[in-house]
């Protein structure tokens, strides 16, 4: 049954739902998921049980290669009425709307019915943790392309399933991709870029444990808002059994960025380039008013009775690990709190320390909640001659980077990058550009080498860490 402009009411939206749940619609000819050549409509989506706002944000937009018919395939309920009500928002927008048909089917079979069917050649998934990996190998087995929303695997039993699911993709020759949004925020792929000029940034640090080479720290919200609205997530969500611990959710934008900068393009092998030192977590406290506000839900379900104590929920959104890639020091660190104070948002920090000068993202009150980059020279360095150093390397980046700048911080001896506005695309704008990256690595019909045995070692770090945080 197709769906055109889904209807938002909670009660027909329920209604239609069912009756698609009821539906014995027959097998259509599969999709060829071999080549694609980027052409127009081309790339034929399905959205596998969309439970997270991640899943109808790549579809914020609309693309030339992709189809704008989507089959969905997911148990009834609110994760997917929420889904459709978004993708409609975008629909029915007054400015440059998009143009998405969603094909629903419903019913606990989800999973079996779309490898059965093979209606698309390009498999989204994004929401519930507890089953992605095992979903996703199934999605490679089927013979479809994958674009996953992080975490691909919570815990070092997914990371094995996750391994073999990445050799049937080879053997099946598609791709297995994970949405990493962060790549694309503008403050880090300068301090990459910074970090790639040898007279400003001299070469990496080897750091210690104590005050590591690598530092990348991220706070977030339960309660936040997301396109202009409230954000309500599932009672599931916080559920770490479900969604996962922060140690190995959030974590994996912050290890992937790790390898990213410090080492570009080079492939990390786990097995000889990762060397585990230290890991923690802790719980973030959320009383039953809390949590309703944030999920509409008036009761925690049974599936929280574990993490309760006394009368409120404890969510394991905390963590920290502490590891050696290459010999260098890293640290990454997530801190979940319930809402942001008044006027402020999620924040990063990060901090690459050079022999030359250090590196640094803040994002605190001081620069309005926006990421800014800082650049300061370590100790005993020549300040007027690396000063006019850095006017002519910045002024060298405004070639590919139109309009950048940088000012002296007053009364200390940094320097901050002026950003362009232009170049300041939000977070729901990255994973506009995450699909359209995927998109050109779907038509040249492979990854980069470095890709997948990175991804590999990102969710070795994070599953291990859990594994060590936990003991």
């Amino acid at each position: 049954m197709k769906v055109k402009n889904p209807v938002l009411s909670s009660l027909c939206l329920s209604t239609l739902l069912l009756a698609m749940s009821c539906s014995s619609e027959t097998s259509v000819e599969s999709a060829d998921s071999s080549k694609l050549s980027g052409a127009p409509n081309e790339i034929k989506l399905v959205t596998l049980d969309p439970g997270h706002f991640h899943a109808h944000l790549v579809k914020k937009s609309i693309y030339p290669q992709v189809d704008p018919t989507v089959h969905v395939y997911a148990p009834s309920g609110p994760d997917l009425q929420a889904y459709l009500t978004a993708i409609e928002s975008y629909n029915t927008r007054t400015d440059d709307p998009t143009n998405w048909e969603m094909e629903v089917y419903t019913g606990n079979d989800f999973l079996q019915k779309m490898v059965s069917e093979k209606k698309g050649n390009v498999m989204v998934t994004a929401g519930n943790n507890r089953n992605k990996t095992k979903n996703i190998l199934s999605a490679v087995e089927a013979g479809f392309h994958v674009l996953a929303d992080k975490p691909m695997a919570i815990d070092t039993d997914g990371f094995e399933v996750l391994k073999e699911a990445f050799d049937v993709a080879e053997k099946n020759d598609v791709l297995l991709f994970d949405i990493m949004t962060e790549r694309f925020e503008i403050s880090t792929i300068l301090q990459k870029e910074f970090s790639l000029i040898p007279e400003i940034f001299g070469t990496l640090e080897n750091g210690t444990l104590e005050n590591p080479a690598v530092t990348k720290e991220s706070v977030h919200h339960f309660f936040k808002t997301v396109s202009g609205k409230p954000l309500q997530r599932p009672g599931w969500f916080y559920d770490v059994a479900q969604q996962g611990e922060g140690i190995v959710d959030v974590t994996t934008h912050l290890v992937d960025l790790v390898q990213w900068e410090c080492f570009p393009e080079k492939i990390i092998d786990y097995n000889t380039d990762i060397e585990m030192v230290t890991a923690t977590r802790w719980p973030t406290e959320l009383s039953l008013e809390e949590f309703t506000r944030s999920t509409g839900l008036t009761e925690f379900p049974d599936y929280l009775t574990p993490y309760i104590k006394g009368d409120v929920l404890e969510v394991y959104g905390n963590g920290e690990i502490n590891y050696k890639i290459n010999g260098v020091h890293a640290k990454v660190s997530v801190i979940w709190n319930y809402v942001a104070p008044e006027g402020s948002a999620d924040t990063h920090y990060s901090i690459m320390r050079g022999t030359t000068s250090n590196l640094v993202i803040r994002q605190d009150k001081k620069e309005n909640y926006k990421p800014e980059l800082y650049i300061e020279p370590v100790k005993g360095t020549d300040l007027a001659s690396f000063e006019e150093t850095l006017m002519q390397k910045v002024s060298a980046l405004g070639s590919k980077f139109q309009g950048l700048g940088v000012v002296k911080v007053d009364g200390e001896n940094s320097w901050r990058i002026e950003i362009p506005q232009a170049f300041r695309t939000s977070h729901e704008d990255h994973f506009r550009e995450v699909t359209e990256k995927y998109i050109e690595h779907l038509t040249a019909g492979k990854l980069p080498d470095w890709e997948v045995p990175n991804m590999i070692t990102k969710y070795y770090v994070t599953t291990k860490g859990l594994e060590m945080a936990t003991k």
